[in-house]
């Protein structure tokens, strides 16, 4: 009990420290999660007593890395469910069903066949790091397009299709890690067995989520007291992900699911004014919270990569990956009118990878062959797309001239 004591001290001074630079970032008016992976590369590659032990916690724990996907992932999607009014989305359907569906399977495929014959990685871990690397993280991108004053229709964009893609991302992971290789043997019967599952996943998911957003949407009619509500919306975030992960559903897109029916449909019949106000304050808290050590957690990673004696794989891993977003962006939207040239540029630069990526990797089972691989490759990519991706999305922006006069 003494030894979860410190622990837990610790972790409070972790968070202090991500806290202190979210709020150094936003009086500079730069993106806070890329000022948080900074900071954590400067802490992951000095020695400070202090935390020492909390750093060794956060990036060695299983207990922990285990809490992280089952904890933060809920809290992240559900978040950004509240946020995306329905309608807005509907609206981009098109250009977000091009991106999410169609193009994450496209970069999936391209990044998992390069990282096979290129990388020289066995065939389940080049398509569990290309799953992973399939996945968008759009919360530095947004921070940048509104303090820049991006057309809604951009960041409307930009958030449907993480939110989808996150919940293909996942299942496609689970199938690369889990199920691949034995699919495999099967040849062509394998190809409809993983077809199926893929179909089990995401439409079990969504049946729960889509069920779950129902009945918490008809419970929240009975009150107005936004305490509850919010405790409500709790219960439908986690519960949604847990239920759904127990009968062997994709628990990411029963969140994203139950998210949308309640904070559109739930929203509409049973929220006042108040509650919207106060549901989207105390997840925008918690959402922060999550962030914090997240992204101060994919700096930390940097004292467990040994970067010395891989640099042309890394180099070759984030090429490869950027390759793969540009062909998931212009083939995923080719047929979509709505958009632009320099408008796809932007979506194509902008698809950072993220904390769902860092997550995901972490929750890789000690026992799975090439874990060392995938989280090698995955933090450098990932460390690259926010520091180098994310400090020039703004000259970019300028550049294409795609920002509006603020208001």
């Amino acid at each position: 009990m003494h030894g979860f004591h410190e622990v837990f001290i610790q972790i409070l001074l972790l968070l202090a420290v991500s806290v202190s630079v979210i709020a150094i970032a936003k009086l500079l008016k730069e993106p806070d999660s890329i000022a948080l992976v900074l900071v954590g590369l400067v802490l992951g590659m000095t020695e400070l007593p202090l935390i020492e032990e909390a750093e060794r916690y956060i990036t060695q724990s299983e207990v922990f890395q285990a809490t992280i996907i089952s904890l933060f992932l809920p809290i992240l999607l559900g978040d950004a469910t509240l946020k995306l009014p329905f309608h807005e989305l509907f609206q981009r359907k098109k250009t977000v069903l091009g991106l999410a569906f169609v193009g994450t399977f496209i970069s999936a495929l391209a990044i998992g066949s390069a990282a096979y014959f290129l990388l020289g990685l066995p065939l389940a871990v080049a398509f569990t790091f290309a799953a992973l690397m399939s996945a968008t993280d759009p919360i530095s991108v947004l921070s940048i397009f509104k303090s820049l004053g991006v057309p809604k229709k951009m960041t409307t964009v930009m958030e449907g299709e993480s939110l989808f893609n996150d919940g293909i991302a996942v299942v496609l992971f689970t199938i690369a890690s889990v199920y691949l290789l034995s699919y495999i043997e099967m040849g062509w019967a394998g190809l409809g067995s993983g077809l199926l599952l893929f179909l089990k996943f995401a439409l079990g998911g969504a049946l729960i989520g889509l069920v779950l957003g129902y009945i918490f949407s008809q419970i929240i009619r009975i009150f107005d007291d936004y305490p509850l509500e919010i405790a409500f919306s709790a219960l439908l975030f986690f519960g949604s992900y847990f239920i759904a992960e127990h009968f062997h559903t994709s628990g990411v897109i029963a969140v994203v699911v139950g998210g949308f029916m309640f904070g559109d449909y739930g929203a509409k019949i049973g929220m006042s004014e108040e509650t919207k106000t106060n549901i989207n304050s105390f997840w925008d808290t918690i959402t922060l919270l999550a962030n914090a050590l997240i992204f101060l957690m994919v700096g930390l990673e940097i004292r467990n990569i040994d970067l010395a004696g891989n640099w042309g794989y890394i180099v070759s891993a984030i090429a490869i990956v950027l390759v793969g977003r540009t062909l998931a962006v212009y083939i995923g939207t080719g047929w979509v009118k709505e958009l632009t040239s320099k408008e796809r540029i932007l979506i194509n630069w902008g698809g950072l990878k993220g904390s769902l990526s860092v997550a995901l990797a972490l929750s890789l089972p000690m026992d799975f062959s090439g874990r060392d691989q995938v989280l090698l490759l995955t933090f450098s990519v990932v460390l690259f797309s926010l520091i180098v991706q994310g400090l020039t999305l703004k000259p970019l922006i300028k550049k294409l001239n795609l920002s509006e006069p603020q208001k």
